[in-house]
């Protein structure tokens, strides 16, 4: 009895890893010395950018179709067309090579 308790609780202990590992990778970057984590996740045609602003909290969420980007920034409602988009410069590394 104690063994299969001991098992359950290990079990369960593992749950909220095995949960955790489906979610999308957090992403972050940096602009205007502000820093920004945020997950994608793919509806449909669009593609959904759920995020917070690190130092003030304040959430975003941006439904990115076709053509267009809306959504909200804290309570504030946006909407742009994608070619207003700017590319982030990112710099990119290399972990590993031969």
């Amino acid at each position: 009895m104690k063994n299969y308790i001991l098992s359950a609780l290990g079990l369960l202990a593992l749950a909220p890893t095995a949960a955790l590992a489906k979610d999308e990778p957090v992403k972050r970057f940096e602009h205007e010395g502000a820093t920004y984590s945020y997950t994608v996740t793919k509806v449909g045609d669009t593609r959904v950018i759920h995020g917070v602003e690190e130092r003030t909290g304040k959430p975003f969420t941006l439904r990115v179709g076709a053509r267009r980007v809306r959504g909200t920034v804290g309570s504030q409602q946006v909407s742009f067309t994608l070619r207003d988009v700017e590319p982030l410069q990112i710099e990119t590394a290399t972990l590993a090579a031969r």
